[in-house]
């Protein structure tokens, strides 16, 4: 079976090693919105935009991906 890739920000994401994608939410010192992209293995990847609609829209898109797999 082919693995499904998914690319944000320049990472390409094999989307059966994601574990847990977490909610938009401000980022740190008002860096803008992120989420974050939880595999297995224990490695966290956050994913920053500068509006929350960016970061609302690029989640949406990635679950969708996760979903389509």
């Amino acid at each position: 079976m082919a693995r499904a890739i998914y690319e944000i920000q320049g990472f390409a994401i094999v989307l059966d090693k994601v574990a847990l994608v977490s909610r938009v939410f401000t980022a740190e010192n008002n860096e803008g919105f992120q989420f974050n992209i939880n595999f297995t293995g224990e490695l966290r990847l956050p994913v920053r935009f500068p509006t929350r609609n960016d970061a609302d829209l690029e989640r949406q898109l990635f679950l969708k991906a996760l979903k389509e797999r």
